[in-house]
Formats: C-alpha cells, sequence, structure tokens
C-alpha cells in the first residue's frame, strides 16, 4: 500500500515526528530512508524485503553496496547510496564507542565491528585493531588483501604499523569468504608467528577474530590464542 493511502498517524515520518523513532518498526524507519517504492512495490514491502533478504538490520548492516544492488529497485544509485552511507554512519560510530572505553570490556561488540568491516568481502582481508596501554582503539587498518584462498601477511609490516601507531596491544582479524570461521593451520600458524615477533616490542597480542557474514570467531575464548 503506498504511504499516501495510509492514514496520517500511521505514516512513518508522521508517526515518527509525534510519537518518536522508538515507535517506529525496522521497516518503517528503512521506509524513511528509501522514500519511494516501486512499480507494484510500494516502499514499506520494499524495505520489509531488504530485512528478509538480509535477516534483519545487523544482516543488512554486513551487506556490501553489490549485495544490496541484487535487490530489485536499488540497482539505481540514489537509494543505494543512501543505505551504504548510513551504514557506513554505523560502523564510525561503533569505532569511536570504541575509542572512547576499553576495547576488551565488550568482546562482544568488538566482534560486531569486525564484522561490519571485514564480513562482506568477496575475497580475504587482514586487518589490525591498534590499542593503547588500556586496550582502548587508536586505529583499524586493513594491511593485506588476497584471494579468497589465502592472502600474504608480512609479521614486519604488521609490527611497523604498530609501532607508528605507539600501539601497546593489538587485535588481529581477517574474514573467511567462504563462511567457515573455523582456525586453519595457516590461520594459527599465522597467530604465533605474529604473537612472537610483536613480543619482542613489548606489544600485546589480545585476540586474533575471523569473521563471516553472520558470525565471528575469537580465538582467545576458544583457547587458542
Amino acid at each position: 500500500m503506498p504511504l499516501k493511502d495510509l492514514p496520517p498517524d500511521a505514516r512513518p515520518r508522521e508517526k515518527l515526528l509525534t510519537r518518536g523513532p522508538a515507535a517506529l518498526s525496522d521497516a518503517e524507519l528503512l521506509a524513511l530512508l528509501l522514500r519511494t517504492g516501486i512499480p507494484g512495490k510500494g516502499v514499506l514491502q520494499l524495505a520489509q524485503e531488504l530485512l528478509d533478504t538480509f535477516d534483519g538490520l545487523a544482516g543488512l548492516l554486513h551487506a556490501s553496496a553489490d549485495d544490496i544492488k541484487a535487490i530489485k529497485g536499488l540497482g539505481g544509485s540514489a537509494k543505494r547510496a543512501l543505505l551504504v552511507a548510513v551504514m557506513e554512519l554505523a560502523r564510525r560510530a561503533l569505532a569511536q564507542q570504541l575509542q572512547e572505553r576499553s576495547a576488551m570490556t565488550s568482546a562482544g561488540e568488538v566482534k560486531h565491528y569486525l564484522q561490519m568491516q571485514l564480513a562482506a568481502n568477496g575475497h580475504e582481508v587482514f586487518a589490525v585493531l591498534f590499542l593503547d596501554s588500556q586496550n582502548r582503539l587508536i586505529a583499524f587498518e586493513e594491511l593485506f588483501r588476497g584471494t579468497v584462498a589465502q592472502t600474504s601477511v608480512y609479521p614486519r609490516e604488521v609490527a611497523l604499523r604498530a609501532l607508528h601507531h605507539g600501539a601497546a596491544a593489538v587485535i588481529l582479524a581477517h574474514n573467511h569468504p567462504s563462511g567457515n570461521t573455523t582456525p586453519s593451520r595457516a590461520d594459527k600458524t599465522l597467530t604465533a608467528t605474529l604473537k612472537a615477533a610483536l613480543d619482542l616490542l613489548d606489544i600485546r597480542v589480545l585476540d586474533h577474530v575471523i569473521v563471516a557474514r553472520g558470525q565471528a570467531l575469537s580465538m582467545a575464548e576458544e583457547g587458542l590464542l
């Protein structure tokens, strides 16, 4: 049903202004961003299709621009650019939260942040969270990109970036485009190599997080660090 055919107090914009954003469903909030639907599909229906396709807001936050483009009605640049911009704002807001408090007080938040940053990549990416002596986030950097099967990570480069940021600790991270977050033998060997190299510089490796769409594994929590 087009929004104009809804009673005034049931339209998302009017409901938000009179009752506040908490009164709106996820689909209604998305509909406000999308503004219009497409022939044969109202904007609320389009918004709900987005949520269903990506298993809710959390899944949508992990979606790439190409993933969104596959939804009929979102192949154009305007709506897609708006959604991607909002997702990037969410990522930056979470990064700011991590910078303002101890990163390790909420391992779940760290994993969620890394999922948003890395899970949608179709190729393997190795990244590092650089932390200060209080485990607060200094910087997040993608350091190496590889094929779907593997990536080459150079301990010297990781060490140099840690020294550049004056980091006291790091959290290593990479994605598995296959969707399986189980650490491979190569993942375990790489973690041990990086830990040994950074130990020489008195820089602690607090964790190595492996992410995929909708999931993340902490090697520290699994006793593999």
